[in-house]
């Protein structure tokens, strides 16, 4: 049962008695039986006062006590946008002949928590006593704020409407609703949403039924985090693709994602169930967000919010839902029970979808994907360094620190390495596929630590703990999951040097000096697909710039990357356009830039200040920029770009020091709300309409000084907040020497942080095993 700090067997569960420092709300001294929304929304213009866009409506939460000593209080996480006018308690009857009470009126209050979010304090007349059932009602409202995303027509793909959804992981739903806000505490919940005319609402639910011309009732029967609760109301339109699928998105782009996923998502999830159980939450449908929409993906159960960058067309990007479809089982089944342990999320789930693609693509392909991983995760850990405190699994969260600041890599791809080489110490694929599914099914509907995980490996593989497989030398768990740096063991990738080999051996071609135009027409990339095509674009990339001329030929010799509409492609072609100046392309990019989410510009603009000076003046003049100037979506990874934009004329825009919490993206996203006008004091174009999470990058600023100064960007140094107590801990250190000389690349060799001196076969790691059993296999 969900919340019952029990296993499916009756195992007792670590996450029971596991801290959430992320969440202000006394989580454990209730549970959250169901939640009920029942909501009107409003596109009026942004900002306060009567008629302004906004939510409004009730919570209504049924709880259970669970406090021995009962509870005088009931603490829930919100947010300052959140203005709730109203609160009402009953309490249920313990006779059950006797009628149900009214409602009594209760105060409320708020306390201060972080710059994340703050306490909203329901204060009971009475205490409530162990065993006690309440029903709580919180009349409210909420407008600008981060949690809801405000779309003007402009910024929508059909620019007829406007646009509204929200956005929970990790800590924003407590700006959508006053709410237990952590992923230790589940529960099941409704939504009646009041919309205006012309305008459909969509939710992350199990069923769904329109009651009357403007009203939508949802029901989600599975418990699920807060962070999962999400909303959507738009001009949008559906069409079937499968027989328990949907796509959901507005009508000019309703045809093509019909094209393109027409049949495929089926065969997605009938291969996730043979390989990790049924899939539990009856629907699953996809919503082709706006344009501006920040993300790639968002895993809402039964309904996936994607980027409509996945419409290339041709169905090369339609395998990329494979992972979102795999937090079904890893994330939305079986949850992380704070952010601290986000790996046991996206780690399984990197897994997961790896599985899912060796079984329908083969292992070549899934291997040459998990190359490129594996090339981000090298990257990320050579910019932050090995001992930074994100490059462990297991993040020790201090408080105030705000869990959107500790996303990267690391959970990614580090943690699909460790599962890879638990499963590797199996040493079957079947064996560990059925411990997987076996895993899922014990831990089903609940929150989970590391702890509960491997406690349960090794029960389920008797003989690998009595080896005591978790104290080998060189890859203790305890390493694994608090020691940064590379991972102690990478899983073989060689099945995908068929495809690798091919791309490099292209690249090289194309990077000499003189073109052997006979070898490289020899080589067909007709039949490539969109990893092994985006495998040789890095390594032209990384062999960049090449010699005069070449990239004209490059362009010319291969018309389907130069003129993709794939976004993979796309992105990394404007990456290599930059980094060779080729200006006859540089159209190109400006185009990409007006057409892709938040997440892909990040690329081409650390290209672009790594770039010559001609291109940085180039961009300067370009009005797309001005909409860019912002650090990416992950703190540690500021420095990166800090260090590169200091080389170019923007740096006075950039924040001088990532520590700053305006220096992270997270403050850019929470802060955006703040401003009324999302375009400042002139009048938005239809090209640059910033998305709600670009807010602040267009708000009023004071008049630039310098034409280097013209591209809007973050407010003066003054008014930036001084970072929260602990929060400088997950920041790389600010470096003493030039940033020239901090700009380098840890070498590769052996016995460095890439573990090549390690042992990599099963026998040779289990050999190293302590204790009885220990040794060579037979």
């Amino acid at each position: 049962m969900a919340g019952s700090g029990l296993g499916a067997s009756g195992r007792v569960l670590h996450a029971a008695q596991a801290e959430d420092v992320a969440s202000a709300s006394n989580f454990r001294a209730f549970e959250l039986l169901h939640l009920h929304l029942d909501l009107r929304a409003e596109f009026g213009p942004p900002g306060p006062g009567p008629g302004s866009r906004g939510l409004s409506g009730s919570a209504v939460l049924d709880l259970r006590c669970l406090e021995p000593g009962g509870a005088a209080e009931l603490r829930l996480d919100s947010h300052p946008c959140v203005e709730v006018t109203a609160a009402a308690l009953r309490r249920e009857r313990p006779d059950a002949g006797q009628p149900e009470p009214e409602p009594e009126p209760v105060p409320v209050c708020t306390r201060p928590f972080s710059h994340y979010g703050q306490a909203l304090c329901v204060l009971f007349p009475q205490p409530c006593i162990a065993g006690e059932r309440l029903r709580v009602q919180l009349t409210y409202r909420v407008g600008e704020g981060p949690g809801v995303c405000w779309l003007a027509p402009e910024q929508t793909a059909g620019k007829r409407k406007p646009f509204v959804y929200t956005q929970g992981q990790a800590v924003l739903n407590r700006a959508f609703f006053p709410c237990f806000d952590t992923p230790a505490a589940k529960c099941t919940y409704s939504a009646l949403l009041e919309v205006p005319d012309g305008f459909t609402a969509v939710m992350s639910a199990n069923t769904w039924e329109k009651r009357g011309p403007n009203k939508f009732f949802f029901q989600m029967c599975q418990p699920i985090p807060s962070y999962l609760i999400a909303l959507a109301i738009g001009d949008l339109v559906s069409a079937e693709v499968g027989p328990r699928s949907w796509v959901w998105a507005e009508p000019c782009l309703i045809a093509a994602a019909k094209e393109e996923y027409d049949g495929v998502i089926e065969e997605f999830l009938a291969t996730g169930e043979k390989l990790f159980g049924p899939y539990v939450w009856g629907r699953y449908d996809v919503l082709f967000m706006p344009p501006s929409f920040p993300f790639g993906g968002m895993e809402n159960p039964c309904l996936t919010f994607v980027t409509p960058c996945l419409l290339a067309g041709d169905r090369s990007l339609a395998d990329v839902i494979i992972h979102e479809i795999a937090h079904s089982w890893f994330g939305n089944l079986v949850t992380n029970a704070n952010w601290g342990e986000f790996w046991l999320n996206e780690g399984f789930t990197m897994y997961a979808q790896r599985r899912i693609s060796t079984v329908l693509f083969g292992p070549a392909y899934t291997c040459l994907e998990a190359a490129t991983g594996r090339a981000l995760l090298r990257q990320h850990v050579d910019i932050t360094g090995e001992e930074h405190p994100l490059n462990k699994l297991r993040v020790k969260l201090e408080p105030g620190v705000d869990p959107d600041d500790t996303y990267n890599e690391t959970p990614y791809e580090k943690g699909f390495c460790f599962v890879s080489y638990l499963a590797h110490l199996v040493g079957d694929q079947d064996q560990f596929d059925e411990f997987l599914k076996a895993y899922v099914d014990e831990f089903k509907f609940q929150s989970v630590l590391t702890d509960d995980f491997l406690e349960f490996f090794l029960d389920y593989f008797p003989e690998l703990k009595r080896r005591r497989v978790d104290s080998i030398p060189g890859f203790e768990f305890d390493r694994w999951l608090n020691t940064p740096g590379w991972p102690p063991y990478l899983p073989d990738l060689s099945p995908g040097d068929s495809l690798m080999r091919p791309a490099e051996e292209l690249a090289q071609l194309w990077a000499a000096e003189e073109l052997d135009v006979r070898a490289i027409e020899a080589v067909s990339t007709s039949a490539w697909k969109t990893y092994q095509l985006v495998y040789f674009l890095d390594k032209i990339l990384q062999k960049s710039p090449l010699p005069p001329g070449h990239v004209k030929k490059l362009g010319e010799a291969y018309p389907k990357i130069s003129s993709a509409q794939n976004a993979e492609l796309r992105l990394r072609w404007g990456q290599i356009v930059l980094k060779n100046d080729h200006r006859e392309d540089f159209w190109k990019v400006r185009d990409f830039l007006h057409s892709q989410e938040a997440s892909w510009p990040q690329p081409v603009r650390l290209a672009t200040f790594l770039a010559t000076t001609s291109v940085r003046c180039t961009a300067r003049r370009t009005p797309i920029w001005p909409l860019f100037p912002l650090p990416p979506p992950s703190g540690p990874m500021t420095w990166c770009w800090l260090s590169a934009a200091r080389r170019c004329p923007w740096r006075a825009q950039l924040p001088a020091s990532p520590t700053s919490s305006a220096g992270s993206w997270s403050f850019w996203r929470r802060t955006a709300w703040r401003f009324r006008s999302p375009w400042g004091t002139r009048a938005p174009s239809t090209r640059e309409a910033p998305s709600p999470r670009r807010c602040s990058r267009t708000a009023d600023r004071p008049a630039p000084s310098t034409p280097a100064a013209s591209a809007r960007g973050p407010p003066p140094r003054a008014a930036r907040t001084s970072p929260p107590q602990g929060r400088a801990l997950l920041r790389a250190p600010r470096p003493q020497t030039p940033v020239e000389a901090t700009w380098t690349w840890t070498p590769r060799t052996a016995g460095s942080s890439l573990g090549t001196a390690f042992p990599t076969t099963r026998r040779e790691i289990l050999s190293m095993g302590s204790g009885n059993g220990a040794g060579p296999e037979s």
